[in-house]
C-alpha cells in the first residue's frame, strides 16, 4: 500500500486526549492503554468490521478481546435484545430466559451440573475459588504462570513476570502483577510452570491445595496447547489428592468448541469458569460444575451474589448466542481460521521472518522471534514484542486490527474474502517492517 494511503486516527487520539479529564487515561480498562499509535474510538460495528471516529473501516481480530465470535451486531442476537428490552430491565428476581440460558450451558458443558451466572470472568474465578476452599477445608490454590484469572489481588500473579525476576522454573516466584496489591494475598498462592505434570503432582501429593485452577488450552498470554496427557494427568492428580480441579473458560469456553476446551480435549473439570463468547458481548460469565459443590451456594453456606447476575436483557443474549453455536459454525471457522494461520507462516517463511503461528482456528497467536511453539510462559516470554507491535500497528496503518499481545480472534463472519484482504496486508506490513529495519 501506497504511504499516502495509510489511515489516520488523529480523531481517535484526540478524542482520547479530551476524554481524559473524564476517564482516566480516557479509558475504562488497562487492557485498552498504550495502544500504538493511539487507543481507538469507535462508532459502530458490523460483521466482521468496526467503524472508527476517523472514519476507517477496520477488519477486526480484537473481536472485543474474545466475544464476538458471531461477529458484530448479529442480527437474531439484536432482536432478542429488543424484544426483552420490552419486556423489563432488571426485576431483582428470576425469569424464564435465565433458566433457558442456565439449561443450554448444561447441555453444552460436559462437566456442567449446576451452573450459576454473573457478570464478570474476574468475579465467577473468585467464587469458583471460595467453592474449593470450603468443600476441602484447605486454603493453598496452584496456578501457573502466565494464565490471568481476573485482576484482584489473590489471583493477580505472575501472569506476566519478567524472566530475570521469575525465579527457578522448578519453584517460581510469586510476581505481583500490580502496585497497590496486597502481598499476603501470595501467601495461600502457588505458582507453577504449567504443561509440566511431574511438578505439579509432586505438589499435590503434600495434601494441602484446596484447587488447581488453569486454563485448559493457555490462551490468554498465547494459544498453547497441553502436551499429550497433561489434562489427563493433572485430572488424574487431583482427584487422588482429594483437590477441585477448576478449568478458566472465560477465553476456551463456547469458543473451541460448543462445550469448550473440555469438550475439544476430553477431560472434564469439577468446576468451570466462562464469559466472552457466551453472550457475544454482553457482560455475562459463568460458574459450572459438579452438583454437589455448585449447590454450595444454596446449601452450603458459601455466599455468592450480584445485583446484575442474570440480568435479563444480557440472559437474552446468551439464549440467542447458545443457540447459534451449532457445529456448522465451528466446521466454518476451523476453514476460515486455517486458512489464515498457513497463510501467514508461508507468507513470513516466503519474506524470511521467524515466527510461530499457533494455536486454535478460532484463537491462535503470533510470536515474532521464536523457532518452535511454545509449551508455556517462559517460552512465550522470548518473543520479540516490540517487532510484534511495530507489526500490529502497521496492519492497523492498513485497516487490520490485531492485538499487540500476539492474539487473533477469529468469528463466523471472517469469510474467505475477508481473510484474502487480510493475507494480503500481512504480507505488506512485514515488508514494511523489513524494509523499517524493525526485523
Amino acid at each position: 500500500m501506497d504511504s499516502k494511503n495509510l489511515l489516520s486516527f488523529e480523531k481517535s487520539a484526540a478524542t482520547i486526549k479530551h476524554n481524559s479529564q473524564w476517564m482516566s487515561g480516557g479509558v475504562n480498562s488497562n487492557f485498552r492503554l498504550n495502544i500504538s499509535p493511539t487507543p481507538l474510538v469507535f462508532e459502530r460495528g458490523e460483521g466482521p468490521y468496526l467503524y472508527d471516529v476517523d472514519g476507517n473501516r477496520l477488519i477486526d481480530y480484537y473481536l472485543g478481546m474474545g466475544p464476538m465470535i458471531l461477529g458484530h451486531n448479529p442480527a437474531g442476537l439484536t432482536a432478542a435484545v429488543k424484544a426483552q428490552i420490552d419486556s423489563g430491565i432488571l426485576f431483582a428476581g428470576q425469569t424464564a430466559v435465565e433458566a433457558e440460558a442456565a439449561r443450554l450451558v448444561c447441555e453444552m458443558v460436559p462437566s456442567a451440573e449446576r451452573m450459576r451466572f454473573g457478570s464478570s470472568g474476574s468475579e465467577v474465578d473468585q467464587a469458583a475459588l471460595r467453592v474449593a476452599r470450603a468443600a476441602t477445608g484447605r486454603q493453598k490454590v496452584i496456578k501457573f504462570e502466565g494464565h490471568y484469572h481476573g485482576w484482584f489481588d489473590n489471583v493477580l500473579w505472575s501472569t506476566a513476570p519478567a524472566l530475570d525476576a521469575a525465579g527457578p522454573y522448578e519453584a517460581p516466584n510469586a510476581i505481583a502483577g500490580s502496585k497497590g496489591q496486597l502481598a499476603d494475598t501470595s501467601d495461600t498462592l502457588v505458582v507453577l510452570p504449567w504443561n509440566d505434570l511431574d511438578l505439579l503432582a509432586a505438589r499435590l501429593a503434600k495434601g494441602d491445595i484446596a484447587a488447581v485452577i488453569m486454563e485448559a488450552a493457555m490462551c490468554n498470554a498465547g494459544a498453547v496447547h497441553p502436551a499429550a496427557g497433561y489434562l489427563e494427568g493433572v485430572r488424574e492428580a487431583c482427584t487422588r489428592h482429594g483437590t477441585i480441579l477448576i478449568f478458566d473458560e472465560v477465553i476456551t469456553g463456547f469458543r473451541l468448541a460448543p462445550g469448550g476446551a473440555q469438550e475439544r480435549f476430553g477431560v472434564s473439570p469439577d468446576i468451570s469458569t466462562f464469559g466472552k463468547a457466551i453472550a457475544n458481548g454482553f457482560p455475562v460469565a459463568a460458574i459450572a460444575g459438579r452438583a454437589d459443590l455448585l449447590d454450595l451456594f444454596s446449601t452450603g453456606g458459601v455466599v455468592h451474589g450480584g445485583t446484575y447476575n442474570s440480568q435479563p436483557i444480557a440472559m437474552a443474549a446468551t439464549v440467542a448466542t447458545l443457540k447459534a453455536l451449532q457445529p456448522s459454525l465451528y466446521a466454518a471457522i476451523d476453514v476460515t481460521g486455517t486458512r489464515l494461520m498457513m497463510g501467514m507462516r508461508e507468507i513470513f517463511a516466503r519474506t524470511g521472518v521467524k515466527a510461530v503461528v499457533e494455536g486454535f482456528p478460532q484463537v491462535f497467536h503470533v510470536a515474532f522471534g521464536l523457532e518452535e511453539p511454545a509449551s508455556n510462559y517462559r517460552d512465550l516470554a522470548r518473543m520479540d514484542k516490540q517487532a510484534y507491535v511495530a507489526f500490529t500497528t502497521a496492519l492497523l496503518r492498513r485497516g487490520v486490527r490485531a492485538l499487540e499481545r500476539g492474539a487473533w480472534f477469529m468469528s463466523s463472519e471472517h469469510d474467505d474474502a475477508v481473510i484474502g484482504q487480510t493475507l494480503n496486508v500481512v504480507e505488506d506490513a512485514v515488508r514494511q517492517i523489513k524494509a523499517d529495519g524493525v526485523i
